[in-house]
C-alpha cells in the first residue's frame, strides 16, 4: 500500500483533498492539536469530518499530537475515546505516555508516532515498533536513502513528509518560542521566531550573515517518488493544515498525478535492469515531471522557490530562503516603468497574466488584484487586455505605493488555478462504485438490491435491499424498456455514489404508475446505503469504570506519592569541556554529565580520569544521533564505561534504548527479592531472575517532553530511573509530577532552543570537504542577534552537521520551589571557579538575578 496523506485545517480543505485524490486525510479537534491556530473541528464537526471522508473510501487520521500536562490527560483520553467511537483509522500522537496507553486500551485502533517524537534513525523506529506502534512519521531531516534504509529494516509502516513548509528544528526539540515567549511549539501554538530576521556575528559582533537564516525553502519531493515508493514507505505526507483550500487541492492533485505514475513505472521497469536501490537513481530520469505542475505548486504556496529539503545524499546548499519568510509566488517580471500619477506599472511578462490574479512588488507588503491590464508593446498606444502572454510587456494599472523602477514583481494567485479548484471542491468526482439488481414484476413492490463494486473496506458486506410501496400496471401504449430503467437509475448527479453495472429483472408489457418512481427508488435506496455505511463507520466501547478512575487519578494535579522534603543532590552537565581547565579543583557534586564525543576522542583522556576519581560519571547522549555518532557509540561505549568507571547514561531519544541494550545485558547486579524491573520489552522477576537487572543507571533527559505521570511510569517500566523536568513547564504542571522515579530540575544554565540540521558557518545541511570549518576552532563563538538584540549563542557539531541554538538568557529557579531529588546545573563556557560557585548558590537554595536570567515558564502558563 501506497498511501497519500493531505492535511486539513477546516471542511473546505477537506473537500479539497478528497475530492482531488487523496488517499488519506489527517486533521485536528479544537484541542490538543499541533496546529491549534487552524479553524480544526468541535465534536460535531469532528464526526461529520470523518464520515464524509470514508464514505468517500479516504482514510481519517486525528492529530492529537500534543504534550499533555496531568490535568488534561483524561480530556485527552475522552477525545481519543470519542474519535475511535466516531471511526477514525488512526490517531496520531507525540505524548508517550498518551500513546502507549491507547495502545493497551484500543488495541484495534492503529497509534502512529508522530514527527514531533524526534524518531530520525532505525533505532527509534524498532523501539517503537516493539511498543506497539503501527506506524512512525519520521523527522524531515533524513535523507531518501536513510529513509529506505529504515523502510527495508523495521516492519512498522513509515511515514515521511513529501511537500511543503520545513521547520528549521527537529520537530519535537523546539523550545524558542516557548522560551522567549510562552507559546509552546510542543502545544501547538509555535510563534514561529525561526520566520524572523536573524544577523549572524562572532564575538567581536562582526556581522557575518543576515536575513531570515532560520527559514527553509519549502520541501517539493516530486523527483524522490520513485526511489521512495520502491523502498517501502507507506505514506507521503504533505504539509499545510494551516494552508488554504486551494493549495491543498493544488498539491494533493498533482502528488495523485505523480504517485500513480511513479507506481506504473516502477510496475513497467520490475523486469528490467534496473536498481532503484542505488542512491544514482534517486532521481529517475524517465519518470519526467511536467514544467507546469511544478509552477502550479508554487503559484499556491512556496518559500524561495522550494528545494529537495534534506532528501538529497549530497549536501544542500540552497536549503534555506533568507531574503523573505513567507510565500513568495511566482517570479513575475521586473517594473521597468511607473507612472506615479496614473499607476501604472509596466512589465516584461514570465508568467501569464489575467485580469483577477493577485501580484505583489518586492518593497510592498500587501498584495493587489490585477482590475486592468494593457498591452504596452506600443507604449503610445495602450491596449486593454484580459490576458497577457509570457514575454509580452504590458502595464497594469491602478498600482499605488513603494514602488520603483527595477522592482521584482511576484504573481501572488491564479485567477484561473483557483476557479478551477473551487469547481473540484464543489463537484463530487469522488464515486464510490455500487451494483444494482432492479426487480419490476406484475403484483408486487418495486425493488432494488444493491451491493458493492469497489475495494472499499468500507462496503465489503454491503447488500441492502429497499423496496418502494407501490407496484407496475399494465402497460396501454408504451411498455417500460431495461433501457429506461437503467438511464433513469444512472442519474446519480453530484451524489458520490455511482452504479457500475445495474442488472434489470422486468416483466414484459408493465409500466409505472409514476415515471418519478424511479428517481424515488435510485435516491431513496442510495440514502439507505449511506445510513447503512455511516452506522459501519461508527465503534461502539463501553469504558471499565476501574479504567476511567484509574486515568483520573493518575492525571489529577494531587501529589500521589508524599516525599519527604530534603536537600537535592547535584548534578552537573559540562556541555563543552576545556582542556585548560584544571577540574580537580571542582567541588560538592554529586553526578557529572558529560557528552558522548568526549569519550570517543583521546585527547580528553586525562580530563575524564581526573572527574571519574571524584565523582560519578554518566555518559550524556546526544539528542540525535545519526550513522556517525552512532558508529562513535559503538565503537567506544563499551571500553570507555569499564574504562571510566561510568555509572550510566542520560538518555536524550527514545532510539537509545536500542542503542544500549547490548551494553545493558552485559551489566547485571541482583535486585531486591520483591522488586520487578522490566529493561526494554522483558520483565524481569527478581526472585526468579536476580542477575537480570541493567547496573547502569538510565536517567531519561529533558528532551523526551515529559509533561504527565503516565509517561514517566511507561519510561520506569523501560529501565529509567530519574527524569529530567521540561524546562518549558510551569510551576503547577512541575508540582504535578510525582512518581517513583526520581526527578531531576534544570535551576541554572542556558537552556538549548533548537537541534538544528544546518550549519550557518558552512550554509548547508552536511559537511562537505571544501568547507574552511570555522567551527573546529574551539575559540571562536558565534550567535544569532535578533531584532531586540538578543544574542543566541550557536554551537556547531561537525561530527553529524547539527548545530545547537541556546538561549540568550541563563535559567536560575529556585531548587527549594520544588521537591526535587537532583538539581541539574548545566554549563557552557563557565571556568572551573565559576562552577563552584554556581554550585555554592544552588546548594544554598539561591538563584541568579537580573537582566541575563529568567525563570523560564514558571510563572507563565503554556
Amino acid at each position: 500500500m501506497v498511501e497519500l496523506l493531505a492535511p486539513v485545517g477546516d471542511f473546505e480543505c477537506l473537500k479539497a483533498a478528497v475530492q482531488n485524490g487523496a488517499d488519506c486525510v489527517y486533521f485536528g479537534a479544537n484541542l490538543f492539536s499541533a496546529r491549534a491556530s487552524a479553524t480544526n473541528f468541535d465534536m460535531v464537526n469532528l464526526e461529520k469530518a470523518i464520515s464524509y471522508a470514508k464514505l468517500r473510501g479516504v482514510r481519517t487520521n486525528l492529530t492529537l499530537n500534543t504534550l499533555i500536562k496531568n490535568d488534561e490527560f483524561s480530556s485527552a483520553y475522552e477525545l481519543a475515546k470519542k474519535a475511535y467511537e466516531f471511526g477514525i483509522d488512526a490517531i496520531i500522537v507525540q505524548d508517550l505516555g498518551l500513546g502507549l496507553k491507547l495502545i493497551h486500551d484500543f488495541p484495534d485502533l492503529p497509534i502512529h508516532a508522530s514527527t514531533q517524537m524526534s524518531v530520525h534513525n532505525l533505532e527509534g523506529v524498532l523501539k517503537l515498533q516493539k511498543l506497539g506502534f503501527k506506524r512512525v512519521v519520521l523527522a524531515r531531516e533524513l535523507s531518501a536513502e536513510e529513509i529506505a534504509y529504515i523502510c527495508q529494516n523495521s516492519n512498522v509502516e513509515i511515514e515521511c513528509f513529501i511537500h511543503g513548509a520545513l521547520c528549521i528544528c527537529y520537530s519535537g526539540q523546539c523550545l524558542f518560542s516557548s522560551m522567549i515567549g510562552g507559546r509552546s511549539g510542543n502545544r501547538g501554538k509555535c510563534a514561529q521566531p525561526c520566520r524572523l530576521n536573524y544577523t549572524l556575528v562572532n564575538q567581536a559582533e562582526k556581522a557575518l550573515d543576515n536575513g531570515y537564516i532560520l527559514s527553509p525553502r519549502d520541501l517539493c519531493g516530486l523527483d524522490y517518488l520513485p526511489f521512495l515508493i520502491k523502498n517501502g514507505v507507506t505514506s507521503f505526507k504533505i504539509e499545510g493544515r494551516m494552508k488554504t483550500p486551494e493549495y491543498v487541492a493544488t498539491v494533493t492533485r498533482i502528488y495523485r498525478k505523480y504517485i500513480d505514475l511513479a507506481k506504473k513505472y516502477l510496475f513497467d521497469v520490475k523486469d528490467k535492469n534496473i536498481d532503484l536501490t542505488k542512491t544514482d537513481n534517486t532521481k529517475i530520469s524517465k519518470f519526467e515531471i511536467d514544467v507546469q505542475d511544478k509552477k502550479e505548486l508554487l503559484q499556491v504556496f512556496n518559500r524561495g522557490l522550494s528545494s529537495n529539503g534534506h532528501l538529497d545524499k549530497e549536501p544542500n546548499k540552497n536549503l534555506i530562503f533568507k531574503d523573505k519568510p513567507n510565500n513568495m509566488g511566482l517570479p513575475l517580471g521586473i517594473v521597468q516603468n511607473y507612472n506615479k500619477n496614473k499607476g501604472y506599472v509596466t512589465l516584461k511578462l514570465k508568467e501569464p497574466l489575467q485580469i483577477g490574479d493577485t501580484i505583489s512588488i518586492e518593497n510592498e507588503t500587501g498584495t493587489y488584484t490585477v482590475s486592468e491590464l494593457m498591452d504596452s508593446s506600443k507604449s503610445s498606444n495602450l491596449k486593454n487586455i484580459a490576458l497577457g502572454k509570457v514575454n509580452q510587456t504590458v502595464t497594469i494599472g491602478r498600482m499605488k505605493g513603494n514602488i520603483n523602477i527595477k522592482d521584482k514583481v511576484f504573481k501572488m494567485s491564479s485567477k484561473e488555478l483557483n476557479t478551477n479548484v473551487l469547481n473540484s471542491i464543489n463537484s463530487e468526482k469522488r464515486k464510490v462504485l455500487l451494483n444494482a439488481k432492479v426487480t419490476i414484476k406484475r403484483n408486487l413492490p418495486i425493488s432494488i438490491c444493491i451491493t458493492s463494486a469497489n475495494n472499499i473496506p468500507l462496503y465489503s458486506d454491503l447488500n441492502l435491499t429497499y423496496s418502494l410501496e407501490e407496484a407496475p400496471v399494465d402497460a396501454i401504449n408504451k411498455p417500460l424498456t431495461k433501457e429506461s430503467v437503467v438511464e433513469k437509475l444512472n442519474k446519480t448527479g453530484n451524489s458520490f455514489y455511482d452504479f457500475s453495472y445495474i442488472k434489470i429483472d422486468l416483466d414484459n408489457n408493465i409500466f409505472l404508475p409514476k415515471l418519478s418512481l424511479l428517481n424515488e427508488l435510485r435516491r431513496n435506496s442510495l440514502e439507505q446505503v449511506e445510513l447503512w455505511a455511516i452506522e459501519k463507520i461508527k465503534r461502539d466501547r463501553l469504558l471499565d469504570k476501574k479504567l476511567n478512575n484509574q486515568i483520573m487519578h493518575n492525571s489529577s494535579n494531587l501529589t500521589i506519592l508524599n516525599k519527604p522534603k530534603h536537600n537535592p543532590k547535584i548534578s552537573v552537565l559540562l556541555n563543552i569541556l576545556n582542556k585548560n581547565y584544571d577540574y580537580s579543583n571542582l567541588e560538592n557534586i554529586d553526578n557529572l554529565y558529560i557528552p558522548l564525543k568526549y569519550f570517543a576522542n583521546k585527547k580528553y583522556s586525562s580530563i575524564l580520569e581526573i572527574l571519574s576519581s571524584k565523582f560519578d560519571l554518566y555518559i550524556y547522549l546526544p539528542t540525535i544521533i545519526k550513522a556517525n555518532y552512532k558508529n562513535m557509540f559503538k565503537n567506544n561505549i563499551e571500553n570507555a564505561v569499564k574504562l571510566y568507571n561510568v555509572k550510566g547514561f542520560v538518555f536524550s531519544n527514545v532510539s537509545n534504548f536500542v542503542l544500549l541494550e547490548d551494553l545493558c545485558k552485559k551489566s547485571h547486579v541482583n535486585t531486591d527479592k520483591n522488586s520487578k524491573i522490566r529493561t526494554n520489552e522483558n520483565y524481569y522477576d527478581s526472585e526468579n531472575n536476580a542477575d537480570n537487572h541493567c547496573n547502569l543507571e538510565l536517567i531519561a533527559n529533558y528532551t523526551f517532553n515529559i509533561y504527565n505521570n503516565f509517561t514517566i511510569d511507561e519510561l520506569a517500566k523501560l529501565g529509567i530511573s530519574k527524569y529530567t523536568v521540561s524546562p518549558e513547564l510551569d510551576k503547577a504542571s512541575i508540582l504535578s509530577l510525582n512518581s517513583n522515579c526520581k526527578q531531576e530540575m534544570i535551576v541554572y544554565g542556558k537552556i538549548p532552543l533548537m537541534n538544528i540540521n544546518y550549519c550557518f558557518l558552512g550554509k548547508t545541511n552536511k559537511c562537505y570537504p571544501q568547507c574552511d570549518t570555522k567551527c573546529a576552532n574551539s575559540s571562536n563563538i558565534y550567535y544569532l542577534k535578533d531584532r531586540l538584540n538578543m544574542n543566541f549563542e550557536i554551537i556547531p557539531d561537525n561530527i553529524q552537521t547539527v548545530t545547537t541554538i541556546y538561549n540568550s538568557k541563563t535559567l536560575s529557579i529556585l531548587p527549594s520551589d520544588f521537591n526535587l531529588d537532583f538539581a541539574r546545573i548545566d554549563i557552557l563556557h563557565e571556568d572551573v571557579d565559576e562552577i563552584n560557585s554556581i554550585v555554592s548558590m544552588v546548594r544554598a537554595n539561591k538563584r541568579f538575578e537580573g537582566k541575563n536570567f529568567t525563570n523560564g515558564n514558571l510563572n507563565r502558563e503554556i
